[in-house]
């Protein structure tokens, strides 16, 4: 097996769960940081606002590790999608390819439906209010729960954090109502 073979399969959970899972006490141990990646839209703002308010003046130099991180991020999706095609179909469960099925959802070739991620839906005016609305919540709900999933789940709950418990609960009852029953009502 070529590496292109070998780096452009799944990797299975046994290893990208522990690979991700130590990132928590390297960070805390090495230089006492907390993982999590929402943070760095704020580092973004106070780079590019003209006029800073007070919420965006801090110490960007003490968060550079961040952006540099989420940095590697964008580029390793750019890299996988460019370079590290895998022409297997994404698993779906049998019962999940009928259910969509019966809203209409044939294509299966890609990570996402084309009928509803497809370009020509998402700048349709449902498709740009989906964005918008989608877009708001998320970031509203990022701001008011301090932190995004990957911090909370990955960090908060390892730290023990109740906030965290809270939260991660938060974002797995909403994704279950929208799953089970906004998805049904929008399709």
């Amino acid at each position: 097996m070529s590496f292109h073979e070998f780096i452009s399969q799944p990797w299975p959970w046994w290893v990208a769960g522990p690979l991700i899972g130590l990132m928590v006490p390297l960070l805390l141990l090495f230089d006492n940081k907390q993982f999590g990646v929402s943070s760095t839209l704020r580092d973004f703002c106070a780079y590019v606002l003209p006029k800073k308010k007070e919420y965006f003046q801090y110490n960007l130099k003490e968060h550079k590790w961040r952006n540099i991180f989420v940095l590697g991020i964008l580029f390793g999706g750019l890299i996988s999608v460019l370079f590290l095609k895998n022409e297997n179909p994404v698993a779906i469960s049998a019962a999940t390819v009928k259910d969509l099925q019966t809203l209409g959802i044939t294509d299966f070739s890609g990570f996402a439906p084309i009928e509803i991620f497809g370009v020509q839906e998402i700048f349709s005016f449902t498709g740009l209010l989906f964005l918008a609305v989608g877009g708001f919540a998320v970031g509203f709900g990022t701001r008011y729960a301090d932190g995004c999933t990957s911090g909370h789940a990955i960090t908060g709950l390892s730290l023990l954090s109740p906030g965290s418990l809270v939260a991660v609960l938060g974002f797995f009852t909403g994704g279950l109502i929208s799953t089970h029953f906004l998805f049904l009502l929008i399709f």
